[in-house]
């Protein structure tokens, strides 16, 4: 279990003073406010919410690559069970809110296509070589994690390059949108959830048929802050058109064209471009994100984290994985945040397709990490 007590870190360090996590809090909330007087009170909550999710996500230890990875190597499904609990959280809540004020709050929902199902087998197996989904992405590189820092820059370019060509993907072939609603669809994803949990307990050994304490303490954190994202954003939670959109505000200061794109080029994404990224919702939760992680990591002592001792072809692939991270995950439709988490909570078909597909890409993503120098 995870400790903010002054003391020693779970790496050994010495945690920071009363007085500098007095100031870290004080820094963080003078930014939220700040936030909210230039922009608006709404976009000061969501940058709250935004730490709120980092916070939980590095206090917790609780990202997406890891546990699905132990589920892979060692048939342990205790991260996976916390994730499907906390998806089902969300959707208790999610989707009688959807029913009540659809004009008003939206779901994570979109079509099953192949663009859609290759995207998210590309992005299970690049997010193994990383060792982070979108939102790991974002708390490896705010906890000073150096693949992070390194992909990041990376993910948001790839991010907006998908965008650029999304339109092509799409038309490659797609069902309609298919979504689940109202009661029997909530039952519906309750029952999907529950059967998953239970195929992967049947599978576990003995002894890790359960959930840690720290696991389900995060998943009902997790939940929380993404059901207030839903209410005060109006959308669920993501975080890939976020990185797009910073690389497209890039592009544009660089004079790179984006009214090309069938994407870019739409008036609505012509004015988020225009506009401040205080304004957009995605990206002042990923940017809350980065904070929160930040945070919890200068409160436990610092950024100690040592540079990995990678060949010259695995610092490669970290590239090259991350660009695709942001491709595959823009074509698809989202990450593990946008697209498993949010979208199955909001009942959305892609959410189970996205989650399928992205798991036999990470078993491909595991095998490949030796080859690359990556480690086991």
């Amino acid at each position: 279990m995870v400790s903010f007590a002054a003391g020693t870190s779970p790496e050994g360090r010495t945690g920071a003073s009363n007085i500098t996590r007095a100031a870290l809090i004080g820094a963080a909330l003078a930014f939220a406010f700040a936030v909210a007087v230039l922009a608006g009170a709404r976009y000061g909550l969501l940058i709250l919410i935004g730490l709120g999710f980092g916070i939980t996500l590095e206090g917790f230890r609780f990202g997406f690559a890891g546990p699905w990875r132990r589920m892979i190597t060692d048939r342990n499904p205790d991260g996976l069970l916390g994730h499907l609990l906390s998806i089902g959280l969300v959707a208790l809540v999610a989707f009688p809110l959807l029913a009540t004020h659809g004009e008003e709050l939206i779901g994570a929902h979109a079509p099953v296509g192949f663009a859609m199902i290759g995207g998210a087998f590309v992005f299970g197996a690049c997010m193994q070589l990383v060792m982070g989904c979108g939102s790991g992405t974002l708390v490896n590189a705010g906890s000073g994690n150096p693949v992070g820092l390194l992909a990041l820059p990376f993910f948001a370019l790839g991010s907006f390059a998908g965008a650029y060509n999304l339109i092509w993907w799409t038309d490659l072939g797609a069902l309609p949108v298919i979504a689940f609603e109202g009661t029997s669809g909530l039952l519906i994803t309750l029952a999907g959830l529950a059967a998953v949990a239970a195929a992967i307990l049947w599978m576990a050994p003995a002894q890790y048929r359960s959930i840690p304490r720290r696991y389900v303490y995060a998943a009902v954190g997790l939940a929380i802050f993404a059901i207030l994202n839903i209410v005060v954003a109006g959308q669920p939670w993501g975080i890939v058109y976020g990185l797009g959109l910073w690389a497209a505000k890039g592009a544009t200061t660089l004079g790179v064209p984006t009214e090309p794109s069938a994407f870019w080029g739409i008036p609505a994404n012509q004015e988020r471009i225009a506009e401040s990224l205080l304004t957009d919702v995605t990206s002042l939760t990923n940017l809350g994100i980065i904070g929160g992680a930040l945070l919890v990591t200068a409160w436990r002592g610092g950024f100690g984290q040592k540079l990995p001792s990678y060949p010259l072809k695995g610092w490669i692939a970290a590239i090259v994985a991350g660009f695709l991270l942001g491709y595959s995950s823009r074509i698809a439709f989202g990450c593990n945040v946008g697209a498993f988490f949010s979208g199955i909570s909001t009942g959305s078909l892609h959410g189970w397709a996205w989650f399928a597909a992205a798991f036999a890409g990470s078993v491909l993503g595991v095998r490949l990490r030796p080859k690359f120098g990556l480690g086991g």
